[in-house]
């Protein structure tokens, strides 16, 4: 499943902090946008990461889309920027 995952936080250690996470789950598409292909122990585990280091209490905002497959073979890139990655398919016969 893909996800796009933003975010807003104002304290610069946490914000590279949470950049440094999500660049081990997905692509920097934009400064605070992060596209992430993951299956679902992927996500539950950077969902637990991250709800261990977003501090909302705090005015920290981060917002994650899962995007369905039609959606994802929906996506525009206007301008400079990578192209959609995709998990490739394994198949072990």
């Amino acid at each position: 499943m893909l996800y796009l995952i933003s975010y807003d936080i104002s304290i610069d250690k946490r914000r590279t902090t949470i950049a440094r996470l999500l660049e081990g789950f997905g692509q920097r598409v934009l400064e605070s946008v992060f596209e992430c292909d993951l299956d679902q122990r992927e996500y539950a585990t950077l969902r637990k990461k991250l709800n261990r280091r977003v501090r909302p209490e705090e005015g920290d905002r981060l917002r994650i889309y899962q995007l369905c497959a039609t959606c994802h073979g929906r996506v525009e890139v206007i301008g400079e920027g990578p192209a959609v990655e995709r998990s490739p398919t394994v198949i072990i016969i």
